[in-house]
Formats: structure tokens, sequence, C-alpha cells
């Protein structure tokens, strides 16, 4: 049997947002990150009451300083913020049921 090759973050992407809108979630991702503030996360995800803030990276990808800083700062605000990675999608299924 042959590896499966590893998850690229847009196709990591693509499966969060289509599981994301399947269970009733409304779903922001700038549309080009160059233009907004450094380090704010992909995505933002609203179904009342909860509202997470979530970074998603390859399984190898590293948080830049600004990423951390920023998922810091929307914690200590009350916000669910978290970086999300392929190698967590049963806590992501979980996090979205």
């Amino acid at each position: 049997m042959t590896a499966m090759p590893p998850l690229t973050e847009k196709a990591f992407m693509a499966q969060v947002l289509e599981l994301a809108k399947l269970r009733g979630w409304r779903v922001f991702h700038p549309f080009l990150s160059k233009w907004s503030e450094k380090g704010w996360p992909d995505l933002i995800l609203a179904r009342p009451p909860r509202l997470l803030a979530i970074e998603l990276k390859t399984d190898k990808g590293k948080l830049t300083p600004e990423q951390e800083v920023w998922l810091w700062t929307l914690r200590d605000c009350g916000i669910d913020a978290d970086c999300w990675r392929p190698r967590d999608w049963d806590n992501i299924v979980e996090a979205l049921h």
C-alpha cells in the first residue's frame, strides 16, 4: 500500500470549510491575507453561542510569532482560539459538532 502524500494547507482548508458549513457554522476567511493584520487567524467560525478563531497549518507547519500572539490575545479575550492540523481531525470533528 502506498503512503498518502501530506495534505496541503489549501486541501486541509477545503476539508475544514466543508465540515463547518455542513454543521451549520458561519465562516469568515480573509480573501487575501496580505492586506490583513499580520498573524490574524485563517478562519473565524461562528455558530451561537460559540465563536472560534482558527489558524490552519500542515502537520509540519510552524506558527509565526505574530500568529502565536494573536491566538493568545484572542484566548485572553475569552475567544476559543487554536491551531488545527490534519493530524487533529478527530478533535476538529468534535469541536464542530
